[in-house]
């Protein structure tokens, strides 16, 4: 055993070293965020249609596209997913736009017989259906989006900023467009050959045939239509201040790549020509968006600097480095300058309290989130800045929904009618509830915080999100995290939060999720789930294991089991011994939008294992005590 402690150490040592390397001078720590081709494929045409002389990034970014092109032509969201056909168009779309690639070319053939053989372009995201529209490739629904609902007083049962923060800011420049059925300029190629019967029918354009109920909603918006007739003008200035009271200062939308490629568009529309200066300072900013991902061009949606920054500062202080090292010391510097000082959109339905949260880019100021904010404030001593930190955890703890949990963004957004919102996967983008993962997290650190010098009120916030993991447990003993993949991410989120909130392991919750963890545990001692779990609500099991997922499930159950346990034992050996695969360590085990953006953290094969592992070592002290 002690031959086996020491492997562990070694391990650590090595993912210190991966990590160390990555710090720059100012102290972010650089990782790849990386989802699917969809953002080269937009950037290219957003390039196209802005008249972008730089070819050779267009270039580029096709042939990165390129490399990710499955045998058959078609392209994938996850590695055990067999060819996905919205990705497809996208790729596809991306590389024929670029100019670098022409139709006629092999590969390129077998990306349309590919989207041919799945019916075309009617079952596509209507996201994607859109960006073809703007240019040229596909022709706009008969819909018209009234703006006048931008207008609608908070006040009111349904309004603009129930929808989630996400969505928001996607669908003003994209309603925006759609409503002038504008079409840009450049000459972009035909893809009648893909399909023949475009639809117009803005059921087929938006919902992708997804069956829903809409009643509710188009029966609440219909009163709203008529408005618009005579408050047009009105709902297209606040559609623009909207854009322009959230743009962050290199010219982005958000810090978004896929927001500020919506906006352009939207604002070419409105009569803006592509060289006017805010579309040159827009497209400048996403420019510097565009990174290298394992060796090839990618524009990224945006960065993860905070959030990677403060997941390896953390997960190196669980691992030994002392607060006084350089490498840590310039973290803090780093993190505590991001601190998000001005009241946002997340004061609509919180406004009494003061700003004080943490976003996830390195530009982002003007949208603060709680998954952020809490990994800050644990990788952040209190004592380094005393104030800042309060303000972060009083924003933090201000953001509990009324049901108890914690939503990504904002508070209590999950209004039941926008479940019924007319497009494909609307519950997961147009609202944003409580979700376990979030709440885990958050409970954890207040776990972490409130052990003795608790408050009445933060007890009772604890007791709360303690109830509120409890009544979301699924049957089988796990919990489903919404933003990773996706059972395994929301039992650790809730075990650790539990076990921080003092819940013992006699617990019957503790119990059923120990033993679901135990039975899904690979024969290697590993754990695989897949990204199908997010779209079927269901756990689906990989053939393989995966080293983030594997670490996740080692420190859940160590929260609760000995560390000599069989099965902890060999999961560990899995993380410390193992020659992993590239689709080991970077399976994409982030969720953007389930069925449509799954994110491969490339931090994330580092300090998950070193959290893991130092929990490990930290209980085989404990046993030996």
């Amino acid at each position: 055993m002690q031959d086996f402690k020491t492997r562990v150490n070694e391990y650590i040592d090595e993912l210190h070293m991966q990590v160390e390397r990555r710090q720059r001078e100012d102290g972010a720590f650089i990782f790849c965020f990386e989802g699917p081709m969809m953002t080269n494929a937009f950037f290219i045409m957003l390039l196209k249609a802005v008249g972008d002389p730089d070819q050779q990034l267009i270039h580029q970014l096709a042939e990165a596209i390129h490399a990710k092109q499955n045998e058959d032509g078609s392209f994938s969201l996850y590695h055990d997913q067999s060819g996905h056909l919205t990705a497809t168009v996208q790729g596809y779309c991306g590389m024929l736009a670029s100019g670098r690639f022409q139709k006629d070319e092999p590969h390129m053939e077998k990306a349309a017989q590919y989207i041919r053989s799945k019916g075309g372009l009617k079952n596509v995201h209507f996201m994607t259906k859109w960006m073809l529209a703007v240019n040229g490739m596909h022709p706009w629904p008969y819909f018209y989006a009234p703006l006048s609902f931008l207008l609608i007083p908070t006040s009111f049962p349904l309004h603009f900023y129930h929808l989630s923060a996400y969505a928001r800011i996607h669908f003003v420049p994209m309603m925006i467009a759609l409503n002038k059925r504008f079409t840009s300029h450049a000459a972009f190629p035909s893809l009648a050959h893909l399909d023949e019967n475009m639809s117009k029918n803005p059921f087929d354009w938006f919902m992708a045939r997804e069956e829903r109920s809409t009643d509710h909603f188009l029966m609440y918006m219909r009163s709203y239509t008529a408005l618009d007739s005579r408050l047009d003008f009105f709902g297209y200035e606040a559609a623009k201040r909207y854009m322009f009271d959230r743009l962050e200062k290199d010219g982005t939308l958000y810090s978004y790549l896929s927001a500020t490629i919506f906006m352009v568009y939207a604002l070419m529309s409105l009569g803006y020509s592509p060289g006017h200066h805010l579309i040159q300072k827009a497209v400048r900013g996403m420019k510097k968006l565009v990174t290298s991902c394992q060796g090839k061009i990618y524009a990224e949606n945006s960065t993860s600097t905070v959030w990677d920054t403060a997941l390896v500062s953390y997960a190196s202080q669980r691992a030994g480095r002392k607060r006084q090292d350089p490498m840590i010391m310039n973290s803090f510097t780093y993190l505590i300058d991001r601190q998000q000082m001005k009241k946002a959109d997340w004061a609509v339905h919180n406004r009494h309290a003061a700003p004080g949260g943490f976003g996830f880019s390195h530009i982002n100021t003007n949208n603060p989130d709680c998954d952020d904010t809490q990994i800050v404030l644990k990788a952040i001593p209190k004592e380094y800045a005393p104030l800042q930190w309060k303000r972060g955890y009083d924003w933090l703890l201000s953001m509990q929904n009324r049901d108890g949990g914690f939503s990504a963004f904002e508070k209590n957004q999950d209004h039941f009618l926008l479940r019924h919102l007319p497009l494909e996967s609307a519950e997961d983008a147009a609202i944003d509830p409580s979700t376990p993962d979030i709440t885990g997290r958050v409970l954890h650190l207040i776990g972490l915080e409130e052990k003795e010098t608790a408050s009445p009120s933060i007890l009772r916030q604890k007791d709360r999100c303690v109830k509120w993991l409890i009544d979301h447990q699924e049957k089988n003993g796990s919990w489903f995290g919404r933003w990773g993949v996706c059972y395994i991410y929301g039992t650790w989120a809730a075990l650790t939060g539990l076990k921080a909130a003092g819940i013992p392991s006699s617990h019957p919750a503790v119990q059923k999720a120990c033993r679901f963890l135990k039975q899904i545990q690979l024969e290697d001692g590993s754990f695989g789930e897949s990204c199908k779990s997010a779209e079927l609500k269901t756990y689906v099991p990989l053939p393989f294991g995966t080293v983030v997922q594997t670490a996740w499930a080692t420190e859940a159950l160590l929260q609760y089991e000995k560390a000599n346990n069989a099965g902890i034992l060999k999961a560990v050996s899995f993380l410390v011994n193992h020659h992993h695969t590239e689709e080991a360590m970077y399976y994409p085990v982030g969720i953007g939008l389930p069925k449509q953006f799954y994110i491969t953290y490339h931090s994330y094969p580092f300090v998950f294992p070193m959290m893991a592992c130092s929990t490990f070592l930290e209980e085989m002290r404990r046993i030996h005590e």
